[in-house]
């Protein structure tokens, strides 16, 4: 268990209070003992600290009032909480093998310190980084790419020519680079259109659990570094997203659809084909 003045170094970060103190996990203010870290993320709640017998606080200085306990002094307490989940990381590590149910073909490039786990299909031409994690039941088709130190968890499936960079996060069951919805009408019925493009995606990226991200029908579809992407978000083909954007949950972009740098989208917002949205847009749920 980290102690008060581990955490405040790792932090580099004044504090109050014994140093030696022991913090057992982090809680919220309205569950937390007297071995736990909590924070205080809004100033309105400063009021209730003198009723609390928390181990430790990540609050500001001038927030602390009454407050006679351990306090990490913090101009920064939400983002300081999200360092600190860090030093409490309680999630399962990798095992830096092949576990013996993988089926890896011989033409895989894999880099140092890889996991691939069991019930995982990696196809011809795939490049794997160092440090990558493949998890269970992941498949990766023909040529693709992942970055250093990204992780795919449980049944992800990435189509030919996908390419992932370093340090993403991919949640289960999301697929990226299926067929983009290309359709043709004629007289006859509908004629496809092959998709020809392939799927791009930066450094840093995660995206949540069960998105469908589309490849292109001829330019890939991309999305730039550090984006961050809710469960259930689908993509079309040809659509590009800028670094920094954050797109919540059930949120669907039509095909050739941009948005720009640093937007924000709440939930189940829609997007018609081939709209462009500047950079720095926040957009409401719906």
């Amino acid at each position: 268990m980290p102690t008060l003045g581990d955490i405040a170094k790792a932090l580099d970060l004044p504090f109050r209070g014994n140093p030696e103190t022991s913090l057992s996990r982090l809680a919220s203010l309205d569950s937390a003992g007297e071995a736990d870290l909590s924070f205080l993320a809004q100033k309105k709640f400063s009021k209730q600290l003198s009723t609390l017998t928390v181990g430790a606080v990540i609050c500001p200085e001038d927030w602390v009032g009454d407050y006679t306990g351990a306090v990490v002094f913090s101009a920064q307490p939400y983002a300081d909480f999200a360092r600190a989940t860090r030093l409490f990381d309680n999630r399962p590590q990798p095992s830096g093998r092949v576990h013996e149910t993988a089926v890896v073909a011989t033409t895989v490039q894999m880099g140092a310190n890889v996991t691939i786990d069991g019930g995982a299909v990696i196809e011809d031409g795939v490049v794997l980084g160092d440090n990558a994690w493949i998890g269970p039941n992941v498949w990766l088709g023909s040529n693709v790419k992942v970055g250093n130190a990204t992780e795919l968890r449980s049944g992800v499936s990435l189509y030919h020519g996908v390419t992932l960079g370093h340090g993403c996060l991919i949640h289960a069951n999301t697929v990226i680079g299926s067929d983009g919805f290309g359709f043709a009408p004629t007289d006859s019925g509908w004629e496809k259109i092959l998709q020809l493009g392939a799927v791009t995606i930066g450094d840093r990226v995660e995206i949540g659990a069960g998105c469908a991200i589309d490849r292109g029908a001829l330019d890939n579809t991309v999305i730039k570094d550090d984006v961050i992407i809710d469960n259930l978000v689908h993509i079309a083909h040809g659509v590009t997203i800028g670094e920094r954007s954050a797109i919540a949950g059930q949120v669907g972009f039509a095909g050739g659809a941009k948005l720009g740098e640093r937007c924000t989208v709440g939930g189940q917002a829609g997007f018609a084909g081939h709209l462009e949205v500047a950079s720095d847009v926040h957009i409401g749920g719906q």
